[in-house]
């Protein structure tokens, strides 16, 4: 995080104690946990202060759920002393998710509030939460309505607390998400209208893994298009991974996970290329 990213702490921390104030007045909570920052946050701000006997964190796993994020959701919980209920959902199954439609993350979503609020219910807590928050008002979230129809509630969204306070908030309680990379499902990865099949999903899950052990830090995202991988990195690792022959050493990892080519993308990492791919193609990013 840069100088300038980080946020004004006194507004950080009035955003916080308003989130404190509201859990307390719920009494007890469920939350969508998936391990990334905005969730575990939420988790351990709830943790703190309604008790781990009153919060639930639930998790949908599916072959779309990368392992490794899986992994760094176990080992958060168990710092915070968070139980977590697993779920298996099914979306890959529903034919509307696997075309890969542009509103593809309304499907997934739906199919995942479908089976946790229930388990919520029957363990007697009414509000049940999702780790959005006050950034994603401003990009496309199709999935949101998904929640919104199933009476999921967006605490941090609710008290406006950025992306970069949740950073910093998390950095002062000590939490190891504070700078980790937002990891979104593994379908992100996939152009819309390509078809979203388990074997693509594992294929960009192998690549970013051998990218990973290779050293790469910050964000990474492989783009699946077919038999090439485009790569994109984090500003600050780009020009070391561009030249040789670290470069050749990117190639053959990716291609050692499954794919023909790969290629690196000048451009570097940006959240939601694959939206402004549709729009170029002249598709309607709808929420419909």
């Amino acid at each position: 995080m840069t100088h300038d990213q980080i946020p004004q702490l006194d507004d950080a921390r009035t955003k916080e104690a308003r989130l404190v104030e509201w859990l307390r007045a719920q009494g007890s909570i469920a939350i969508g946990y998936s391990g990334g920052v905005d969730s575990t946050y939420l988790a351990a701000v709830a943790v703190a202060t309604l008790g781990a006997d009153h919060v639930v964190a639930i998790v949908g796993r599916s072959a779309s759920y990368p392992a490794s994020q899986w992994t760094m959701a176990r080992r958060v919980a168990r710092q915070i002393g968070l139980a977590i209920v697993e779920i298996d959902t099914d979306e890959l199954n529903d034919p509307r998710y696997a075309a890969n439609p542009t509103n593809r993350c309304y499907f997934c979503k739906t199919e995942l509030w479908t089976r946790l609020v229930p388990v919520a219910h029957e363990r007697g807590v009414t509000v049940v939460a999702d780790g959005s928050n006050a950034d994603d008002a401003h990009d496309f979230r199709p999935g949101t309505r998904a929640g919104q129809e199933h009476g999921v509630v967006s605490p941090l969204a609710m008290f406006t607390l950025t992306k970069s306070e949740i950073r910093e908030r998390s950095r002062h309680h000590g939490l190891p998400t504070w700078e980790q990379p937002s990891s979104p499902c593994l379908s992100s990865r996939i152009p819309y209208g390509t078809p979203v099949t388990v074997g693509r999903l594992k294929r960009v899950e192998r690549a970013e893994a051998a990218l990973r052990r290779l050293g790469i830090q910050g964000d990474l995202r492989v783009r699946h298009f077919g038999e090439v991988a485009r790569v994109e990195l984090n500003r600050a690792e780009l020009p070391r991974w561009s030249a040789s022959p670290m470069r050749e050493r990117l190639e053959a990892a990716v291609m050692q996970s499954g794919y023909a080519r790969a290629e690196i993308d000048p451009d570097g990492f940006r959240s939601g290329a694959l939206n402004q791919l549709a729009l170029a193609r002249g598709a309607s990013l709808s929420r419909d």
